[in-house]
């Protein structure tokens, strides 16, 4: 079984800077590709970027390249986004997510950037 608990939401000035973590519970992190995705109101949920299993590959959406960082460290079971020159249009909740046998999904945590 998959768990996925996300850290590090918060309210920051447009600009500013926050690092997200997600820790996975199980004994599979290693061999998961784990991904961010955002929901802002109203929208449907998007993907913000992307790690592969040894973290040797990061992907991210046209949106955040640049700003964003995603990393990971599997001695941690734990997947990190950083996040920089933030702006009110990244305000969003922010999940945690891999795939193994189905979708996994953390529970969301609250990035605003205000204005």
């Amino acid at each position: 079984q998959v768990q996925l608990v996300e850290f590090g939401g918060g309210l920051v000035q447009n600009g500013g800077s926050l690092r997200l973590s997600c820790a996975e519970s199980g004994r599979t992190f290693s061999t998961l590709v784990m991904q961010w995705f955002r929901q802002a109101p109203g929208k449907e949920r998007e993907i913000v970027a992307g790690i592969t299993q040894s973290g040797s590959t990061a992907y991210y959406s046209d949106s955040v390249k640049g700003r964003f960082t995603i990393t990971r460290d599997n001695a941690k079971n734990t997947v990190y986004l950083q996040m920089t020159s933030l702006k009110p249009e990244d305000t969003a909740v922010y999940y945690c997510h891999t795939y193994y046998d189905q979708d996994f999904w953390g529970q969301g945590t609250q990035v605003t950037v205000s204005s």
